[in-house]
């Protein structure tokens, strides 16, 4: 009981920790409240919190007791908006760093291709961590047309970033096509984040447009689940007996073929053709086998 009774004390503690519950200060309840809130021995909680600490989620304190190991963000976006991971960042009070990993021409996928508006070419590709008060927060695959960026430089995707640099550049982001969907960390992943292969992720594509719906912009965001989550706010409803919330569409799960490059993405939607469907990656590992997402077409707002 008791080895099935930490591995369920385990995964509440994470969820509880994903949901902001601990505050900006990332304190957990003592061991002696959560023995009480779990009614469980002190030996089971440590085992519990071990766990965690083992997948990076945790730390403890001397003195101080157990924390989270950096704050969960909590990024609020109403529909028919964007906002940027670094807003809801900034508004916390922290600051986030890029290190950049890869950067360079390399040729895109077709898949990646044909998202961009290009025949099977080059294009600017870029790998990054993100990383807030030096924890890791997400990384970051980018892809931009050869035309476009190729004023960018490895220090401009470190600072500003590559979409405030198109954007220093004359190329104004009118809109963005997101994707959202959950994965699991590969070994790739786990180094480059910090985590254990299997941690939990919220996995964000990004497509950004022109006014002339050409495509600027496209990036991969593999988030920590446990960091990071994105708000919704609906206003208005359809209408009685209506089951699908406004803004909304459903993506399906179907097993076309997908980009090598990206491990762990669905494959977004192509402008001018009907909406996309969510690659079902059951040769890769790091992903779950049969994903339904969702994705939202928002405009920019915030830089």
């Amino acid at each position: 009981m008791t080895s099935s009774r930490f591995r369920q004390i385990a995964d509440d503690l994470r969820e509880r920790v994903a949901l902001g519950e601990f505050g900006d200060q990332g304190a957990l309840d003592s061991e002696s409240a959560l023995c009480a809130r779990y009614d469980v021995s002190r030996v089971t909680v440590r085992r519990a919190l071990d766990t965690l600490r083992e997948q990076g989620l945790v730390e403890s304190r001397q003195g101080s007791g157990w924390f989270a190991t950096g704050s969960s963000f909590h990024q609020r976006l109403a529909l028919g908006t964007f906002r940027h991971a670094g807003s809801a960042v900034a508004e916390s009070g922290r600051v986030m760093t890029r290190r950049v990993v890869e950067f360079g021409y390399r040729q895109a996928s077709p898949a990646l291709a044909s998202a961009l508006g290009l025949l099977p070419s080059d294009a600017l590709h870029c790998r990054s961590v993100r990383t807030v008060d030096g924890v890791p927060l997400d990384l970051v695959a980018e892809w931009v047309p050869a035309s476009i960026g190729a004023r960018v430089s490895r220090a401009d995707a470190t600072d500003p970033g590559i979409w405030a640099s198109l954007q220093r550049d004359g190329h104004q982001v009118a809109s963005v096509r997101q994707s959202i969907t959950a994965g699991i960390a590969n070994a790739d992943d786990a180094v480059l984040l910090g985590v254990q292969v299997g941690a939990p992720l919220l996995l964000v594509r990004r497509l950004a447009l022109d006014r002339d719906h050409a495509p600027l912009a496209l990036s991969d965001h593999r988030y920590l689940a446990h960091r990071f989550s994105l708000e919704v706010e609906f206003n208005g409803w359809p209408g009685a007996g209506a089951d699908t919330p406004p803004g909304l569409r459903e993506r399906r799960a179907e097993t076309p073929d997908r980009p090598d490059d990206v491990p762990g993405i669905p494959t977004d939607d192509v402008p001018g053709k009907p909406t996309g469907v969510p690659r079902t990656p059951t040769d890769r590992p790091g992903t779950p086998a049969d994903v339904t997402g969702l994705t939202t077409d928002v405009k920019e707002n915030d830089s």
